[in-house]
């Protein structure tokens, strides 16, 4: 699904080489957005484990505390393949039982402090990732992948969604599309409907962002943009573009693109037009929206990077850097080695 994405960096040769998706060359770690209070009804717990999905570490956490598994919290999905440090929040057990189980099943334990209410998802900055390129092809990899590393903290990372998106064999979104037009039946699962649905809304928003960068506008804010405040996060639609213009160029502000949906908020003028371009591809009428109550969102189109670091590795080379929620490692990757084909199909369910 993102090897005929555009890059932003399409002049830089890549760095090569691949990634095995093994736990230690792919670790990802969880950055909170608020601690926990210290009292409440809830246990927040922070451990590190390797090899399983964030839903298969609910399964275990609920049948070793003996809890439901809708009562218990995360912030965000993390992949399979990975060593990954995360929180979960266990509703009505004591710290000293969760590190008790988490122990138990052969987890990492960091901490576990109460707090009032459940973990929900999104409740997080972002994540920090420290990943192993392994055996680049090119002599001067280390050159490539720093040369492409300032220009992508120059330009910004197109926040496409990753391979993961779409499941282990690509086929999630056109799933979502077949069960939006009444081709295929729901599953049981509403969890599973709703991971099929947002597939082909990525999918969209995918299109949206390659559409925007193919027509020379992914540094430009356009009349009409709906755009977002990087600090806040509030939105507003762009009026005077020369002055949002210079604040976009400061990374004070940046564009938001389509998760379609029949209560989206929509942009106006040109930026409306944009988008319109992509709704115009998609079977999928306003009703079928409404029908599968799949309301809608924006989406953060430009993501500006903190610095990020390469460092030379025994096998290859080690990248370390930042991404706030929601955006995909894999994206930068494909930016940094090219071509994207070398990147694994990792898991996140």
């Amino acid at each position: 699904m993102t090897t005929q994405l555009p890059y932003i960096t399409p002049e830089l040769p890549g760095a090569g080489g691949e990634i095995k998706a093994e736990p230690e060359h792919f670790i990802v770690e969880e950055v909170a957005l608020y601690a926990p209070t210290g009292e409440g009804e809830h246990t927040f717990a922070r451990f590190t484990r390797e090899g399983q999905t964030t839903r298969e570490v609910v399964q275990h956490l609920a049948r070793a505390l003996n809890i439901w598994p809708e009562g218990i919290g995360y912030a965000g999905l993390k992949d399979k393949h990975a060593r990954v440090t995360q929180v979960f929040s266990l509703p009505g057990i004591s710290p000293a039982r969760a590190e008790e189980a988490i122990r138990s099943l052969g987890y990492e334990f960091e901490w576990a402090i109460p707090h009032n209410r459940k973990l929900r998802p999104g409740h997080l900055l972002g994540n920090r990732f420290t990943i192993t390129i392994l055996h680049p092809q090119a002599e001067d990899a280390m050159i490539r992948a720093q040369t492409i590393a300032r220009a992508l903290e120059a330009r910004g990372l197109p926040n496409f969604f990753g391979e993961q998106r779409f499941g282990r064999f690509g086929d999630n979104a056109t799933q979502g599309l077949a069960i939006l037009t009444g081709q295929k039946r729901r599953p049981r699962q509403k969890w599973l409907t709703r991971l099929l649905i947002s597939a082909y809304q990525s999918q969209l928003f995918n299109e949206y962002l390659a559409l925007r960068m193919e027509r020379g506008l992914f540094d430009k804010i356009v009349l009409g943009d709906l755009a977002k405040k990087t600090d806040t996060g509030g939105m507003f639609i762009v009026e005077d573009v020369a002055a949002d213009q210079t604040r976009f160029d400061r990374g004070e502000i940046t564009f938001t693109g389509p998760l379609f949906g029949y209560k989206m908020r929509q942009p106006q003028a040109e930026a409306l037009a944009l988008e319109a371009d992509i709704l115009a591809r998609s079977p999928v009428t306003p009703d079928q929206w409404r029908k599968h109550r799949t309301d809608g969102n924006r989406r953060v189109g430009r993501i500006f990077l903190q610095p990020i670091q390469v460092k030379p590795h025994p096998l290859g080379l080690r990248l370390t850097f930042y991404l706030p929620k929601g955006a995909y490692a894999t994206i930068l990757l494909r930016e940094v080695m090219k071509p994207a084909s070398s990147l694994p199909k990792l898991e996140t369910t």
